[in-house]
């Protein structure tokens, strides 16, 4: 008889190996981070929760290339990024990672789609296959139709929208979103956890960092960060599905 075939074993896209952060402020030293541990698989949707500070911000800019454990190891997609230099750092930024913060960080005068296009400059493409992108990411925030409107005439779930395509032109293979809602009313809060749930469904992995349970719900994991540590990590068991949340909020008109 032969032998069974051996289980393929998939790498984690994100492991953090008993990563440690401390800062030296004088005779002082302050901990960041203590001794954390995680992987995240590829496809995941994992929200990150924490008071202030607790780590979970530190925690980002690693996983981010913005910054690095003191000790311990960072490995994307199976390679220890802990130990590579600065521009092999800034190359992965651009085209491994997208970036979504509070605040949206749009050119006010310069069109949505120029926006968007901004980090293909970084990138060896050609003209025609940056404006294609471009255009390709903001159909996928359903924002074609205001591709050459000025940032500054739209609202702010519109520039979230073009934050977002921004982050997605260069095909990511990881989403980090920091406090994403913020900065939006609720109504339209949920309108871009359905564009990060869709965009999930497709296999994105998306890392997300909230202090609201509110959001944090429409994720597929959430991670409590306390002191430097992480204190829980569990699956969301009732997840709900934010485009049937979005039917039952008034609209701004109401």
């Amino acid at each position: 008889m032969s032998s069974p075939e051996p289980t393929a074993v998939t790498e984690p896209l994100i492991r953090i190996e008993e990563a440690h952060k401390y800062y030296e402020l004088g005779a002082a030293r302050v901990h960041a981070l203590r001794g954390v541990s995680l992987d995240v698989a590829t496809g995941e949707f994992v929200a990150v929760m924490g008071a202030s500070g607790s780590g979970k911000s530190t925690f980002m800019n690693i996983l981010g290339c913005l910054d690095r454990p003191t000790a311990g190891r960072y490995l994307l997609g199976g390679t220890d990024v802990s130990t590579l230099d600065k521009r092999t750092l800034a190359r992965i930024r651009n085209d491994r990672i997208g970036f979504v913060f509070q605040g949206f960080n749009l050119l006010p005068r310069t069109t949505a789609l120029e926006n968007v296009e901004l980090p293909t400059l970084y990138s060896d493409i050609e003209d025609d296959e940056r404006t294609a992108r471009a255009e390709r990411a903001l159909a996928t925030v359903g924002l074609s139709e205001l591709a050459r409107h000025y940032a500054s005439q739209m609202s702010g779930g519109q520039q979230q929208r073009v934050a977002i395509a921004r982050a997605l032109v260069n095909e990511p293979s990881i989403l980090l979103a920091d406090e994403p809602t913020g900065n939006l009313d609720s109504r339209t809060a949920v309108e871009i956890l359905a564009i990060f749930q869709d965009l999930n469904d497709r296999g994105l992995t998306i890392v997300l960092v909230t202090h609201e349970p509110d959001i944090a719900q429409f994720a597929r994991r959430v991670v409590l960060f306390r002191d430097g540590r992480i204190r829980k990590d569990e699956p969301v068991r009732e997840r709900p599905r934010a485009a049937e949340v979005l039917k039952t909020l008034p609209t701004l008109e109401d």
